[in-house]
C-alpha cells in the first residue's frame, strides 16, 4: 500500500480490531466493524484507482479531470464518517462500561 491515506485507514483499521478483542465485541458487532473496515478499503482502493486512471488519461491539468478526481476523494469521506459513525454506535457504549 503506497498512499498515505490507505496506510492511515490500514492503522485506523488495526486500532478498531485491537479495541474489538478488547471489548468483546459480538458477533455482529464483529461483522459490522469487518465490513466498515473492508468498506472504507474498498473505497479507498478504488479512488487510488481513478486518481491514477486519471493521471494517465490526463497528465496535464484538466478542471474536469479534478472534479472527478474530488468526487473519487469525496466518496472515501464519506465512507470513512459513515464508519466513525458505526464505530462511535458499538464502541462508546462498551467503554462507558469500562470505566
Amino acid at each position: 500500500m503506497e498512499e498515505n491515506n490507505a496506510r492511515f485507514h490500514v492503522f485506523v483499521g488495526v486500532i478498531a480490531l485491537l479495541a474489538g478483542f478488547y471489548l468483546k465485541l459480538s458477533a455482529i458487532e464483529w461483522t459490522i466493524i469487518i465490513t466498515q473496515i473492508g468498506l472504507v478499503l474498498v473505497v479507498e482502493t478504488l479512488n487510488t484507482a481513478i486518481e491514477k486512471l486519471c493521471d494517465f488519461v490526463s497528465p496535464d491539468y484538466h478542471q474536469l479531470i479534478g472534479k472527478v478526481k474530488d468526487l473519487a476523494a469525496a466518496a472515501v469521506l464519506i465512507m470513512s464518517i459513515v464508519a466513525v459513525i458505526v464505530g462511535i454506535i458499538i464502541f462508546l457504549p462498551k467503554l462507558f462500561i469500562h470505566l
